[in-house]
């Protein structure tokens, strides 16, 4: 587990460092090389704009990993159950960072293999450390991207179609994997829902039969939702079912 956090942190402080280092999109006219004759910041100013760009950490471990499906899932799930706030907001994220460590260890070890090693060794400059250790991630979002969000977010960007997939920028590839997996996680949301529901809906007419109006159907429902959940062993389904969707496309 503990070489499973490492990755995960390869993952992303990979993208800041390198991102960093290159002096590109995210700060405009900023380089922080100590190139000479080069406008280059002092040892204070680039020490806050590595603090700034590594707060962006925890917004990348969730938008370009499959933390972003697991929990738009997990958190439908819980509302679908009708069990307020159990499991709490902590362990079902907790769940969730865990399984995308599982997920995104060998992509993140890739990408430290690719780009950051060779940049450590001097093998190559930063922006080529940083295109070589990007190229898994980008095609691991390509997996997932559709076509759809990527050619709408090209339109908006006014950018020229790539011929390949892998080529794309990833000021394109993220938002268009966010949309994408939104999507997704809201299909499987909808699809967890209807056997749930169907419950709701049957002790509902059975209590307004008889004239129960005592007790809200809800709460008299919750306990044959949480029965059905444990008997078919719901935890495992769920979870196999979303982290075999990452391997199966």
């Amino acid at each position: 587990m503990k070489r499973g956090l490492r990755s995960l942190f390869i993952l992303a402080s990979c993208l800041v460092a390198l991102q960093g280092q290159t002096g590109s999109a995210l700060l405009p006219g900023v380089t922080l090389t100590q190139a000479k004759g080069a406008n280059t910041l002092t040892a204070p100013l680039q020490i806050v704009v590595l603090m700034t760009l590594l707060t962006l950490l925890p917004a990348i471990i969730m938008s370009v990993t499959p933390f972003l499906r697991i929990s738009v899932v997990l958190h439908f799930l819980r509302q679908a159950l009708g069990t307020q706030s159990t499991p709490s907001n902590q362990v079902l994220v907790g769940l969730a960072l865990f399984l995308t460590v599982l997920i995104m260890q060998p992509i993140a070890t890739e990408m430290y293999t690719k780009g950051w090693e060779p940049l450590e060794k001097g093998d190559l400059t930063s922006k080529q450390a940083f295109d070589a250790g990007t190229q898994p991630l980008k095609v691991f979002l390509a997996r997932f991207a559709r076509e759809k969000d990527v050619r709408l977010l090209l339109e908006i960007s006014h950018t020229t179609p790539p011929k390949k997939a892998a080529d794309l920028d990833l000021s394109i590839l993220i938002p268009a994997y966010i949309l994408s997996e939104l999507k997704t996680g809201f299909q499987i949301g909808a699809v967890l829902f209807l056997p749930f529901l169907i419950i709701d809906l049957v002790v509902a007419s059975i209590t307004l039969s008889i004239g129960m109006v005592q007790l809200p159907p809800v709460m008299l429902s919750a306990p044959f939702k949480i029965l059905l959940f444990v008997l078919v062993d719901g935890w495992n389904l769920v979870i196999g079912s979303l982290v075999k969707s990452f391997y199966q496309v």
